[in-house]
């Protein structure tokens, strides 16, 4: 596991947003943090160190978070600040911009510019949650200058792969080791800079390792994404990204540690059927309905594919996988 996690119930009852207060404090920038629920507040955060880069996903009783022209004078740790919105809402004046974000949206600010944050539930649960990340300005090569303040969408695109890869890095986080921090956060840096620059038209501004990293990870997505489909091939992902087959074959020799893109391809579906065969819920799915979900409608060529990577037919491995279960 890396990083810590903080829950309120560990601290006594009267110092819990004290507590909440002096941690958000510190890990965004000092400012004023109030609230309604101060008297029997709850929170929960886990903040994880990618090396330069800090990732903090938290829930908590709506906060207002203000930091003012002064405030930014004594203390600026030269921050951009991103967050995620995954329940409940931010109403955000940030240096007089002012405009709300909900679930699925995301939102920049500069730790150098005076911002006021009210958050607000999401009915259901009674709590705010997201994911947010602190990264210095010098690391970024295409400064967000126009974006700061803005409503901003991770549903498409870029922010699609940006949001999906911070709510997977809360999910994994228990299974990831202090090894994997420094690479996770420069995998991180080259989605953020890739987005900002995709946003403000400025990818030729971008380092050529930064494009290719980031290209790569949107091209691991879309194959993921069409797994189902026979014919993903890559001349056919080749020309999804306007690329040449060439180059998509070049882009996986530097940055897939040698696997080729048939061989991905082949790997995932191959995964994703062998947990299908193994789930009790499906026990009753033929074989080659499973196959054919997954890509690989020729049941011949499956079984053949499938005894070559697990050591046997996908009918036996489903009746070892069964049994022990049950």
């Amino acid at each position: 596991m890396i990083g810590t996690v903080f829950r309120s119930e560990d601290v006594p009852a009267e110092d819990r947003f004290d507590h909440w207060r002096e941690r958000v404090g510190r890990t965004v920038a000092p400012a004023e943090v109030t609230s309604d629920h101060a008297a029997d507040f709850w929170a929960r955060q886990r903040l994880l160190g990618l090396g330069p880069v800090t990732v903090w996903s938290a829930s908590f009783l709506p906060t207002r978070f203000r930091r003012n022209a002064r405030m930014v004078r004594q203390s600026d740790p030269e921050l951009y600040h991103l967050r995620l919105v995954l329940g409940g809402g931010l109403a955000v004046d940030h240096d007089g911009r002012i405009d709300t974000y909900g679930p699925g949206d995301l939102y920049l600010a500069d730790s150098s510019r005076p911002g006021d944050i009210r958050s607000y539930d999401d009915r259901e649960r009674g709590v705010v949650s997201g994911v947010a990340v602190e990264v210095p300005k010098a690391l970024l090569p295409v400064p967000p200058r126009d974006l700061l303040g803005r409503r901003l969408s991770g549903r498409e695109g870029v922010g699609a792969l940006l949001s999906d890869f911070l709510t997977g890095l809360e999910r994994q986080a228990d299974t990831l080791r202090p090894s994997d921090a420094s690479r996770l956060g420069t995998v991180l840096l080259d989605l953020l800079s890739a987005w900002i620059a995709q946003l403000q038209e400025a990818e030729a501004a971008l380092p050529p390792e930064t494009r290719q990293r980031a290209l790569t990870m949107h091209i691991r997505a879309f194959i993921r994404q069409n797994l189902h489909d026979p014919q993903l091939t890559p001349p056919v992902i080749a020309a999804a990204h306007h690329i040449s087959l060439s180059y998509l074959h070049r882009l996986f020799q530097q940055q897939a540690q040698g696997e080729t893109v048939a061989a991905a391809i082949r790997r995932q579906r191959l995964e994703g059927a062998r947990r299908e065969l193994a789930d009790p819920a499906l026990r009753a799915t033929p074989i080659h309905t499973i196959a054919a979900r997954w890509g690989l409608p020729r049941a011949s060529d499956f079984t053949r594919t499938f005894r070559g990577a697990y050591g046997m037919s996908p009918k036996e491995y489903r009746l070892q996988a069964l049994t022990v279960r049950e």
